[in-house]
């Protein structure tokens, strides 16, 4: 039977209390050389670097231009910044790779995470610094059965469909698809557990990587927080490309600067009573609705035999529902949050096809904005490699916009990385991987990808098809 896979938010156990089943986390989105001579050199015409300049101190490679401290650049456009990531010049790295090298993975997500236990099945030492899920790839369903064996996921074996305005519901075709037992940080903390040459730094931002004498080092604020052969960027988003905006890998710091993203709303809602669903279901791609894109039973989800207490949901928004009503999610006004919770409730009575303002009053609410949900485009490939920077990145979105592409990604980049070492660095034109590669829209829903939604776009191919007799 086939196996799927789809990005979900992160929830933590729901039993009988309202506090218990209250939490819940954005996505994860919803996740590393002896003395030497560093060479930079400056991007001509997308080529691969050739000339070489001493790399100097405090993070400069040789005349590039120094920002004034303490001074930021404010106002300038998506594609200014673009540019001047993609002219800043290019660190290149001309030192043997030390027998023993040591990766820096920034970002403890799923990719982050698989990337540095892949690179220890290779021998590599790492130092990490800090996701309904389903598996249809060989390599990540052999990772699952193991997880599933030692109790840290599930197979979640609720009814899953398609639910159009009016209480419309088609349900999608059986598949194994799995849930974090306790949440997803247990198995994070599983993963780990079994680890020896992983070393993991929590919390931590890194805030500046800085390449010299052939080795990167990395700071948090002002903080040094080790030196290492190679990098792995693990994450996406405005602070990875604010750590990438002057590090001397430009190629790197171009194709994360491609990456769209779009925004969703959750509203988590708990009610004394159970939604008066047309036909039964745990979970539902919404289509039609404006303000709904899937609904989840978190409380027959998480504790199918749960016979009392309450009745949670969580709700996601469209993504051009959310790009309309965007604000900092970090200081999310009161009148925003209230007007997305009202809205967002009216879209579960069109959804379920309620009269309007018959849905029950939920006894508590709590919404929260990603302002960097999912991936728009990709460059449908593992992971990106930089030989001459020794830097490379890997996550989903590279592959899509599921657990499995994380997880994917994070082995491709650990044995692309290990096999570099392996070479010593001579041969750093063998292994470019991904740094002119164009991006293409991604298909898929808006709360991710997932094995079966190709049928949702049957159906609704279908259902906008003349009918004949």
């Amino acid at each position: 039977m086939n196996s799927a896979i789809s990005r979900t938010w992160t929830m933590q156990p729901f039993h009988a209390t309202v506090n218990e089943i209250s939490d819940f986390a954005v996505f994860s989105h919803r996740n590393k050389f002896s003395t030497c001579t560093n060479s930079a050199t400056k991007p001509e015409n997308d080529s691969a670097p050739t000339e070489e300049n001493e790399a100097k101190p405090n993070g400069s490679a040789g005349n590039r231009k120094q920002g004034r401290p303490g001074i930021k650049s404010r106002g300038s456009s998506r594609r200014t910044r673009l540019n001047k990531a993609s002219l800043q010049e290019q660190v290149k790295f001309t030192t043997v790779v030390r027998d023993d090298p040591h990766v820096a993975v920034i970002g403890g997500g799923m990719s982050g995470l698989i990337c540095a236990l892949t690179l220890e099945q290779r021998g590599i030492r790492s130092t990490v610094f800090d996701t309904f899920f389903t598996a249809s790839d060989p390599r990540f369903k052999k990772l699952v059965d193991g997880w599933v064996s030692k109790g840290v996921v599930k197979e979640w074996k609720g009814s899953l469909g398609k639910l159009c305005p009016g209480g419309l519901f088609t349900p999608l075709p059986p598949c194994s698809r799995y849930i974090g037992t306790n949440g997803m940080r247990p198995l994070a903390d599983s993963l780990l557990s079994q680890s020896n040459l992983v070393n993991i730094v929590r919390p931590c931002w890194v805030s500046r990587l800085e390449p010299f004498n052939g080795m990167w080092h990395l700071t948090e604020r002002m903080k040094p927080r080790g030196v290492f052969d190679a990098i792995v960027i693990a994450h996406n988003g405005k602070c990875a490309n604010s750590l990438l905006a002057s590090a001397g890998i430009p190629f790197i710091a171009r194709q994360m600067k491609r990456l769209e993203l779009s925004p969703i709303w959750a509203l988590l809602a708990a009610f004394d009573d159970p939604l008066p669903l047309p036909k039964y279901f745990e979970g539902a791609f919404v289509e039609g609705v404006d303000s709904l894109s899937w609904m989840a039973n978190n409380t027959k989800k998480l504790f199918p035999l749960q016979s009392h207490g309450p009745h949670c949901w969580t709700f996601f928004s469209t993504a051009a529902y959310a790009k309309r009503n965007k604000v900092p999610q970090e200081n999310i006004p009161n009148v925003k949050a209230e007007k997305v919770t009202r809205e967002m409730l009216q879209g579960i009575e069109i959804a379920l096809g309620l009269r309007e303002g018959s849905l029950q009053k939920p006894f508590y609410t709590r919404v929260q904005l990603w302002g960097a949900a999912l991936p728009t485009n990709s460059p449908d490939i593992p992971c990106i490699f930089d030989p001459y920077g020794r830097a490379g990145i890997c996550g989903d979105w590279l592959l899509g916009s599921s657990l499995e592409a994380a997880a994917l990604s994070g082995m491709a980049l650990a044995h692309h990385t290990a096999d570099y070492c392996a070479s010593g660095g001579s041969n750093p034109d063998d292994f470019v991987m991904g740094l002119h590669k164009e991006f293409t829209p991604i298909d898929g829903h808006d709360i991710g990808q997932f094995p079966g939604s190709e049928l949702l776009k049957e159906q609704d191919s279908a259902s906008s098809e003349p009918a004949f007799v």
